[in-house]
């Protein structure tokens, strides 16, 4: 290999909302050839972009770029923990929450910007039994839309809004059981959202204060409250406000077993199937990323 950094483009044809045609007439515009060689991969089905990022790294590659939504982003980037190539994200997802928390503009140009900065820090990720996510991961009623999403055709903010208004009235609370340092909680939950990064995407905000390098999680807890203070809570979320409401409980942890009435989630916004008794541990500076200016 040349003495150049090697960076390979992971992307995802048909994620988001955004036109891929213009992205390698862009690359090559704006992407620091004089540091940079490059070359772009398109996926063909799901977890291709897993089998490719995991080829790159084993390669010697420096940088694997995900252009996608949050889907590619967890794909790419769950493949690259533990390894010593860094992440970069292109965000033209529908939702870029991880993108978002991390500062990396939701612009083309401006993302491959970043890519030449090469601003580097080690984050934390999550491991639950034998499966990993980056930011947020959920087993309430997100995970209940970001399963009915995945499987609807339309796409984008619009997409996301019609499916939980729609889902809203259909839902049922979860028992779930939570186990931090042997002091176990029972309860009714709407959201059970395990925290690395502060949110799902659109500026939908679940947990402020989350931070990927402080080798913590938060487990946010909405507990079920009545459709006339539903407009209040939606505000307070988009405020980054949510932690503060009285239907809201936030608990700290970095080891924690999670026991659920009913086996749905959600990993990065991407539907999975989990086992109903959970065990969720943080591993600290477990992936090199690149950011925006923080």
């Amino acid at each position: 290999m040349s003495s150049k950094q090697q960076v390979r483009f992971i992307i995802n044809p048909i994620s988001g909302v955004s036109k891929k045609r213009n992205i390698p007439g862009l690359i090559e515009r704006y992407l620091d050839l004089d540091r940079f060689e490059y070359a772009i991969a398109f996926t063909k089905h799901r977890f291709h972009a897993r089998k490719l990022a995991r080829k790159f790294s084993a390669e010697g590659v420096d940088i694997v770029v995900a252009v996608g939504g949050d889907g590619s982003v967890h794909e790419v980037g769950t493949a690259l923990i533990g390894t010593e190539t860094k992440l970069a994200i292109i965000p033209i997802g529908s939702g870029n929450g991880l993108a978002r928390h991390l500062k990396i503009p939701l612009n083309v140009k401006e993302a491959l910007l970043c890519i030449n900065h090469d601003q580097c820090i080690k984050m934390d990720t999550v491991k639950v039994n034998d499966k990993s996510f980056l930011g947020v991961g959920g087993y309430g009623f997100d995970a209940v839309v970001a399963n009915k999403f995945d499987k609807g055709k339309r796409r984008g903010i619009r997409g996301y809004i019609m499916t939980i208004l729609k889902e809203f009235f259909r839902f049922n609370p979860l028992n779930v059981s939570i186990d931090v340092d042997g002091k176990v909680k029972t309860l009714p939950v709407v959201l059970c959202t395990v925290a690395n990064a502060s949110q799902f995407g659109n500026g939908f905000t679940v947990s402020p204060e989350s931070d990927v390098t402080d080798g913590e999680l938060e487990l946010c807890i909405l507990k079920p409250f009545s459709i006339w203070s539903a407009p209040a809570i939606a505000l307070d979320f988009f405020r980054k406000r949510s932690h503060k409401s009285r239907h809201s409980e936030v608990i700290r942890f970095r080891k924690a077993t999670i026991r659920l009435s009913e086996q749905i989630a959600h990993y990065d916004g991407e539907p999975i199937d989990v086992k109903s008794e959970l065990r969720v541990s943080v591993v600290p500076k477990s992936l090199n990323i690149l950011v925006g200016n923080q």
